[in-house]
Formats: structure tokens, C-alpha cells, sequence
């Protein structure tokens, strides 16, 4: 069985299933994720450091659909979570607390007492303030808290001024001075953190396979001085995540392998395991969100695609300016025009291409937003009291509704009046 999305024929598939018979049965807009792609991602990404001592934790942010949470466990993924509610995530479907890290820079202290009491792996350290309120909380309980402490390099990621986390203006980690003074805190008054490595992530949708290498060398340069300075004796490294993928014509993901191979000797020198957090590296082409187009607007100077997805279901053009390639679920022939494909909502910053080369769809076609995997439903919202889609997964050929459309009763279910 071919694997992904295809034309066969004229009908765009995944896995070997046809999308016009997924959105016959369940409607529209909804997204529609190949578990094939999913599977093969992680596995591709596990091969390139499998000679290292990895853990990849998958971000559970990036789409934290249960169905494909199971799936990567399966897979062996372990899980990288940012809050209480993802940790519950994970448990739900049977993750021990020893394959998960819990990142994020304001983990409450209920969070924390979660955390430490499912025995999480590692908590990675956003702030000073953090690991005092961390080693309050653990002492408490009677426990020694697991950390890393993430380290903010001052890297420029290249990539998207909202999606860079590794500058020194961004809110995420401690510099790299400001670690060192932290790590000997935590190695003589904050006696229940047990300091095992450090972390560092620099951005999301890196495309520069240059850009990983530099941060391996300026990463092992500072973690000998960290290691000297503070006499803390580390067990790991974790470079984060942040893989790109090509999300345009003419783009390329980025190739792991300069990477893998600038990591694997220094890693053996010191003597240290490897922990990897990808997300939409994993999850970003595995899913596309289907919409039918409800009618075709000729303007005095546009013609528009009205159809009806819209920001709430994928918010990434209207705040990232992102990109998605945009399909006909059934091909048509004809004349490639200039056309903006907008939503429902009542927003000029509803759209999803604006002056896309494409076939003038007709009213009632379904259309297919491309790489709509990550971010997409996990950052959908029920503004104009729109309900969030339903979501299916493809699976050895076999499509299954993993999630249900929100109904009215779902979105005022906690209202009163």
C-alpha cells in the first residue's frame, strides 16, 4: 500500500484511501492525518542518531490528538510536554512517567507536584525563579527533582521572528552566564534538584542545515566550561527541536545528517546521552484539513475562494504568515489564475493564500490544505462560535473518526445565564 498523500487518478489519497470519501461520511472542514507518514517521520529521524544514546520526545504541542500520541508510542517515541493538561495527555494513554520531559517557562506548582509525583524524566529549567519554586515543591514532597537548564545560546534560528526562541531577547531560557551561576546554585543550596544536563532550543522551521552544526559546536565548547565552572557532573545534552519541513514549491526539510554527524563524536568524547524534541518534523505533512468551497466571489480587483475553513481551524497564515499549499480533493482541468482562498469569519485576517496561481474550483468542491499537521487543531478555537473540526486518522489503509466535531451543547457546556 502506497503511504501519504497522492493522486490516483484524479482523486487525492491517503494511505490508499480516498479524501472525497472521508469528507462524504464526516463532513467539512476536518482534519485527516496519514499514520503511515507519522510512523515513517519518527523512524527517519530515530535512524539518523540511532548509533548515539537518544531519547526523541516527541512535542506534544505540535498535535496532541490521543490516537496519534498512542501511535508514537507504539512507535517507541518518548514525549516532550509544556504543561499539566499535556501530561495527562500522555498518561492517558499509558506513557510512563520516565519517557516524559516537562518544558515551559511558568509551570505552576500544582503542575510541578504532578510531575514529580508520575516521576517525570526531567524537568528543563526556564529561569532562576523556576528552579527555587521547583526545589520549594520537591522538598516538600520529599523528592529530588530530575532537571536540565536551558541554556538561551543568543542564536539567530533564521526562521520567523514569532517562532525564534533562541535569541537573547526571547522569553525562553537563562544566558549562558546566567546558567553557570544557576547550576552552582542548584549544586550547593538547591539540594533537591539533581542537575543531569542542559537544554537548548533555538527556533522552530529551520530550513539552514548549516545552523545545527554551529549550535553543536558553541553547545560543547560551553558545556566543558559549564561543567568545569560549576563542577556539576552532566549525564546529557538536549538540542531540542525545531526540524523544518517544506511547506512551499521548490522547498527542502532539513537534512538531519551534518547535524547527526557534528554530534555523534563530541557526544562520545564527553561521555553524554542525546535528548531530541521534534514536532512538526514528525507531524507536519502527516495531515491536511479538508474544506468545501461554498462560493466563488468575483470582486473589482480579486476573486475569492470562500470556503468553509477558516482561522479557527488553522490559524498559522493569519499569525505566522505561513504557508500551505492548497489541492483540489478531485482534479480539475482549466486555466491557473490568481485567487484568494478565505474563510467564514468575520475578519480580513481570515484567510489561507491570498494571489495563489491555481484552477478556479467550482461551489462544492473540497479542497485539501496541505501540511496542515502541526499546529493546526491544537491551536483551533471556537471564535464566531464556530465548532472545532472533527479529526480522522488513516491507518494501514483504514480510516478511523478520532475525534468528534464539536456540537453547540460541546462549546456552551460550561456557560450559565
Amino acid at each position: 500500500m502506497k503511504v501519504g498523500f497522492y493522486y490516483q487518478g484524479s482523486d487525492l489519497m491517503v494511505d490508499g484511501v480516498p479524501l472525497r470519501s472521508i469528507a462524504r461520511q464526516h463532513g467539512t472542514p476536518i482534519y485527516v492525518y496519514s499514520g503511515g507518514i507519522i510512523a515513517q517521520n519518527y523512524r527517519r529521524i530515530a535512524s539518523q542518531f540511532a548509533k548515539m544514546d537518544a531519547m526523541i520526545a516527541y512535542s506534544v504541542k505540535s498535535n496532541s490528538s490521543l490516537a496519534i500520541l498512542k501511535l508514537l508510542k507504539n512507535e517507541g517515541a518518548a514525549f516532550d510536554i509544556v504543561s499539566g493538561g499535556e501530561l495527562e495527555r500522555v498518561r492517558k494513554v499509558g506513557v510512563k512517567g520516565d519517557r516524559i520531559i516537562f518544558a515551559g517557562v511558568g509551570k505552576t506548582k500544582d503542575e510541578m507536584r504532578v510531575a514529580l509525583a508520575a516521576g517525570v524524566k526531567e524537568f528543563n529549567l526556564e529561569s532562576e525563579a523556576e528552579a527555587h519554586r521547583l526545589n520549594e515543591v520537591a522538598k516538600e514532597m520529599g523528592r529530588i527533582a530530575p532537571v536540565a537548564i536551558r541554556v538561551n545560546p543568543d542564536v539567530d534560528a533564521k526562521t520567523h521572528k514569532y517562532i525564534s526562541t533562541g535569541k537573547a531577547e526571547n522569553k525562553f531560557g537563562v544566558s549562558m552566564q546566567r546558567a553557570i551561576a544557576l547550576g552552582k546554585d542548584i549544586r550547593t543550596t538547591l539540594k533537591n534538584l539533581n542537575l543531569q544536563g542542559l537544554h537548548t532550543h533555538i527556533g522552530s522551521q529551520i530550513l539552514d542545515s548549516s545552523i545545527h552544526p554551529r549550535l553543536v559546536k558553541k553547545m560543547v565548547g560551553y558545556t566543558e566550561t559549564f561543567m568545569r565552572e560549576t563542577g556539576a557532573q552532566l549525564t546529557a545534552l538536549d538540542f531540542g527541536g525545531g526540524f523544518g519541513i517544506a511547506y512551499e514549491k521548490g522547498q527542502k526539510p532539513l537534512d538531519l545528517k551534518p547535524f547527526a554527524k557534528a554530534l555523534a563524536p563530541e557526544l562520545k568524547r564527553l561521555g553524554l546521552t542525546l535528548r531530541l524534541e521534534p514536532g512538526r518534523s514528525i507531524i507536519g505533512n502527516s495531515g491536511v484539513l479538508l474544506t468545501e468551497v461554498q462560493y466563488i466571489k468575483q470582486g473589482d480587483k480579486k476573486t475569492f475562494v470562500i470556503f468553509d475553513a477558516s482561522m479557527t481551524e488553522l490559524i498559522r497564515p493569519t499569525l505566522y504568515e505561513a504557508h500551505h499549499e492548497i489541492q483540489p480533493v478531485t482534479k480539475r482541468r482549466g486555466k491557473m489564475q490568481a485567487l484568494d482562498f478565505v474563510g467564514p469569519v468575520c475578519e480580513s485576517t481570515d484567510f489561507i493564500a491570498k494571489d495563489r496561481m491555481a484552477v478556479l474550483p467550482h461551489q462544492g468542491d473540497v479542497l485539501a490544505i496541505m501540511d496542515a499537521g502541526a499546529y493546526g487543531f491544537v491551536m483551533a478555537s471556537n471564535y464566531n462560535t464556530r465548532p472545532r473540526p472533527a479529526e480522522v486518522l488513516v491507518v494501514n489503509g483504514k480510516a478511523k473518526l478520532v475525534r468528534k466535531r464539536d456540537t453547540f451543547e460541546d462549546i456552551v457546556r460550561n456557560e450559565t445565564f
